[in-house]
């Protein structure tokens, strides 16, 4: 069996240790669609090194990329071919701001392995700490198809769940660049169902579509602008399910139902956000989005 659940899990954390400086921040930054228009203030702070703010999701791309699918497909006990890889979820946990240059220690395990009858799901967990203690906790859900049905625990459910009732709080649109995959790669995630149209097509696809971390990191960037006045040290947590393809060249539509009104207090507060693509008759493409803020 290609995927060997007990020697996944078994497997001893892989450890590296990572470097990143002003310029990675600034060129994920321009990745996921900063830097428009260019001279707005708004837009500087996440483009200019003078006033430079680090979106917490860098932390996918940190040190040329977090493990992530490719981190998954290269763990002890598992043989698959890329082309019946997904992405299938992303949870981010803050323990402190990140820094906009830093040098730190990635440990990374299997820490699950699920079995959905068709498929194989696994879940790949990223410890990051520096000199100071803990920076962050990333989790990356990997769909592995065709590599289910071996009868081990099938794991929670994977179905979307529907957006909040009611009307949202705030819809905002980002449109995305032609290039905006070929830009967002050179973060690190080089895998060619993002550029290189025959393995895309191999793959099952029309086209290269866009990373999903890239329309994660557009995602909390929007919230973080319209919810948070660009302050993005006050970010948490931030998980989602990737629920649909994006192309580039598409423009997202992303809601956001935010359930803290005036007068109530909480030590954090949380938005729930669903994303779609406008061309396409506002198809989902994340769910059960969650940016937990203080």
């Amino acid at each position: 069996m290609p995927v060997d659940a007990a020697e996944a899990l078994a497997a001893a954390p892989r450890v590296r240790e990572i470097a990143w400086e002003r310029k990675d921040v600034q060129l994920y930054h321009l990745g996921i669609g900063a830097g428009r228009p260019a001279t707005d203030p708004r837009e500087l702070r996440y483009t200019l090194e003078s006033r430079l703010h680090v979106l917490p999701s860098f932390a996918t791309v940190a040190g040329a990329g977090a493990p992530g699918v490719i981190g998954a497909l290269s763990a002890p006990g598992v043989d698959v071919d890329l082309a019946h890889v997904l992405h299938g979820g992303q949870r981010l946990r803050l323990h402190r701001p990140v820094p906009a240059q830093g040098r730190a220690s990635a440990a990374s395990r299997v820490v699950a392995v699920y079995d959905k009858g068709m498929a194989a799901v696994l879940v790949l967990r990223t410890e990051v700490t520096d000199a100071d203690g803990p920076l962050w906790t990333d989790e990356a859900e990997v769909f592995v198809r065709g590599e289910g049905g071996w009868g081990g625990e099938r794991g929670p459910s994977g179905r979307p769940s529907p957006p909040p009732a009611g009307p949202p709080d705030h819809v905002v649109e980002r449109s995305l660049r032609e290039d905006q995959a070929l830009l967002y790669r050179l973060s690190g995630d080089a895998n060619p169902l993002h550029a290189d149209p025959e393995f895309a097509a191999r793959a099952g696809f029309e086209r290269p579509v866009l990373h999903g971390l890239c329309t994660y990191g557009a995602t909390l960037k929007a919230v973080v602008d319209t919810l948070l006045d660009g302050e993005v040290t006050r970010v948490r947590e931030y998980r989602t399910k990737f629920a649909g393809v994006v192309y580039p060249g598409e423009t997202l539509r992303v809601r956001m139902w935010s359930p803290v009104r005036s007068g109530e207090v909480r030590e954090v507060r949380e938005a729930r956000v669903a994303v779609s693509v406008v061309e396409r008759g506002d198809a989902p493409v994340l769910a059960d989005t969650v940016v937990r803020y203080a």
